[in-house]
């Protein structure tokens, strides 16, 4: 809008100055001269001379002067430009007006010299200035050129000087020469080259400073027919009124370089720092207010709110299972889908709560305007029961479900670090206990306390040697020998005892340490193998369970055959269980699990029964056990139902040639029942609970006959 005001702009004033140019001349037609003096006529050319020397030393300062650590070369050589002009136009203006000057002797000859040298001068070098692109001058090369335009300034004033008197006289009562022809021809040209420069140099855009100076050079162009070709002689107001049109085009020129070279680079640093705020205050993706925008907006609120009556509410909510999003569609369909549920909370806002987005998959709500407490909860529950869940992503629907976390100020907290936190301890206390929505306890605060401090002492603990193994028999059913066993992880806590693995393992989950905890206890487990069986007892395998981390690994084949080769352990004397929810991505588990069977090793898969399994996957996956999962056999003689299961499994183990283990046997009719079924093995505390490796060592192997 401002471009196309500017281009109407240009054009209005072109053809003004134009008028203006032709009134001029029909005017002094008419009047003949008659009703102005001389006096006056000199008056009016003064002024101009002295407006158009002031406007160039203006131009002159602000590129020496002004920004001088951040020049652009249009700045600089327009400064260089009409600092000669000045000069020029002073001596011309001295001259004209009979001002003895630097011993130039007054006389108009002499001053159309400096005059037409001063216009071929600021039509050239115009032309050569906004020809090219703009670009940034150093220090040494601004100091360069003023040098080198002083030198080429004093050397022409100087041979102006020497042959003044020499000079041929222009535009002379004996009529216009060739030379003068050629000027009032070619200065003019060489305008509208620069005009034309200009306008294709901006043919995409034309900024409001491009026009600026193509409006300058319009009146220098009608500046100079006025003087050179209407009014050569200066005896009438045509001249006059020459002059005044050079001292508005340097105006322009002024107004136009300082748009070009300092107010534009200023505005678009603005516009930059602007850019960079919103970037630094609203999510990209979203373009919803961050987490930075929202600790600022909430705390105006709290300290507005103080302990008066009214509530303010935070709710934090997050898409639950987004990773697995993310991870089976891609994370352009994440980021669709994140875009989608910022949309759909916004429209679902009223016009005092404002959505903001935490980062990853979390989005939180500021509520305002109740009363009590229960008000809150109840907008809360509603905000979070209107949302949509059916979403469209490349032309299919899928259902999402969200969880939501909320604390109430001043009841939960009293700042805002403490409103943001509490909230988003509810929001994941909600998704651990499968709940849509839970409000902040102080009792979640010392749940998540006791879990950082667990996962830091589970670091340390590593260190220090509290871990340790106990191992379970596995029994032969048919001859009741111990024939493997099953490497169990325990944690001999300094100040908390023994605790047990459900109280540790998923926190090694979630941090991550099951990694490095899980390599610990397939390599322990291998090296309490290895020496039993250095100690000369009968071999037998040890199953160690791998987590779905240690499942990932891209290089958990390497790792495994690292440990075996340096405990020195054979690959057939080790087995490796994992669970039906590691083959859901059957390709990478296929690749895995082949990876690993050609170490020797064997393969189980633990809790079989509660995932589940394709039965075409479980025939061409690479496994040798399935074990049964204790909750079948806990109820197999009183529920008919999980004894069919325990039943229909151990037939079709047979049939798929794959050894069999029941897991939690506690009973004899238990174990009869399963003996009945052809079930290979049985674990649980019928035989016996998890020991130590020195009462395993003792009760349960079997020393070789020497």
């Amino acid at each position: 809008m401002q471009i196309k005001v500017e281009k109407r702009k240009t054009i209005i004033q072109g053809i003004l100055g134009l008028t203006v140019m032709l009134g001029v001349i029909r005017l002094s037609a008419i009047m003949d001269g008659a009703s102005i003096s001389a006096n006056s006529l000199q008056a009016m050319n003064l002024l101009a001379g002295i407006i158009c020397v002031a406007v160039s030393f203006a131009v002159f300062a602000q590129g020496w002067i002004l920004f001088t650590n951040n020049l652009s070369g249009r700045r600089l050589y327009s400064a260089v430009l009409f600092s000669i002009l000045g000069t020029l136009d002073v001596f011309h203006i001295a001259t004209f007006s009979g001002i003895h000057i630097f011993g130039f002797e007054p006389n108009n000859s002499l001053s159309m010299w400096f005059l037409l040298l001063s216009h071929a001068l600021g039509a050239l070098g115009l032309l050569f200035i906004f020809s090219f692109p703009d670009r940034e001058i150093s220090q040494r090369h601004k100091v360069l050129v003023f040098l080198g335009a002083a030198v080429l300034n004093l050397g022409t004033i100087f041979i102006l000087y020497i042959y003044q008197k020499q000079l041929p006289t222009l535009f002379g009562v004996n009529g216009i020469g060739v030379f003068e022809r050629v000027s009032q021809v070619a200065i003019p040209i060489l305008y509208g080259l620069g005009i034309c420069a200009i306008m294709y140099i901006h043919r995409k855009e034309r900024p409001a400073a491009a026009l600026t100076v193509v409006t300058a050079l319009v009146f220098m162009m009608l500046g100079h027919i006025l003087l050179t070709f209407v009014d050569p002689l200066g005896t009438g107001l045509e001249h006059a009124i020459g002059e005044w049109c050079m001292g508005i085009s340097y105006y322009f020129v002024l107004k136009g370089v300082y748009k070009l070279t300092i107010e534009d680079p200023f505005q678009g640093q603005l516009i930059i720092e602007a850019q960079m705020k919103h970037m630094a205050y609203y999510d990209d993706l979203t373009g919803l207010p961050n987490l930075r925008k929202m600790r600022e907006c909430l705390g105006g609120s709290l300290e507005s709110c103080g302990e008066g009556s009214n509530r303010i509410g935070v709710a934090v909510i997050n898409i639950n299972r987004f990773k697995a999003i993310n991870d089976s569609l891609g994370y352009s369909a994440g980021d669709k889908l994140l875009t989608e549920v910022g949309e759909r909370l916004s429209d679902l806002c009223s016009p005092s709560e404002v959505i903001y987005r935490m980062g990853e998959d979390e989005f939180a709500i500021v509520i305002h305007g109740y009363g009590d407490v229960e008000a809150v909860e109840m907008r809360a529950e509603q905000l979070l029961g209107s949302v949509n869940p059916a979403v469209m992503i490349d032309k299919t629907e899928y259902h999402i479900s969200l969880s939501m976390g909320l604390s109430i100020f001043p009841e939960d907290g009293d700042s805002v670090d403490q409103m943001i936190q509490y909230a988003d301890m509810a929001v994941h206390s909600a998704k651990e206990l499968g709940l849509d929505f839970i409000r902040y306890t102080p009792a979640m605060k010392l749940r998540t306390q006791s879990k950082v401090e667990l996962e830091n002492d589970m670091r340390k603990g590593l260190d220090r040697g509290e871990f340790f193994l106990e191992f379970q028999p596995q029994v032969s059913l048919d001859s009741g020998n111990t024939v493997g066993m099953e490497a169990l992880v325990r944690w001999n806590h300094p100040t908390r005892g023994l605790l047990s693995p459900g109280e540790f393992i998923p926190l090694a989950e979630e941090s991550g340490l099951i990694v490095p905890l899980g390599e610990w206890v397939l390599r322990t487990a291998c090296q309490h193998n290895k020496q039993w069986q250095d100690e000369g007892y009968e071999p037998i395998c040890v199953s160690v369970n791998l987590s779905m981390r240690q499942f990932r690994q891209y290089n958990l084949a390497d790792r495994v055959d690292m440990i075996l080769k340096e405990v020195g352990l054979e690959a057939c004397y080790l087995e490796l269980e994992i669970t039906e929810t590691m083959t859901f991505d059957i390709d990478t588990a296929f690749e895995q699990l082949h990876s690993l069977k050609r170490l020797g090793l064997y393969i189980s898969i633990d809790d079989f029964g509660t995932g589940y399994s394709s039965l075409y996957y479980l025939k061409t996956l690479p496994i040798d056990r399935l074990k049964i999962d204790r909750s079948f056999v806990k109820e197999v003689m009183l529920d008919g139902n999980d004894a069919a299961i325990v039943s229909t499994i151990t037939t079709m183990a047979h049939h798929l040639k794959l050894k069999v283990t029941a897991e939690g046997v506690e009973s004899k009719d238990q174990l009869e029942f399963l003996k009945l079924q052809n079930c290979h093995e049985g674990q649980g505390f019928l035989f016996s609970k998890p020991v130590p490796a020195g009462v395993f060592e003792s009760q349960f192997l079997t020393r070789l006959v020497g």
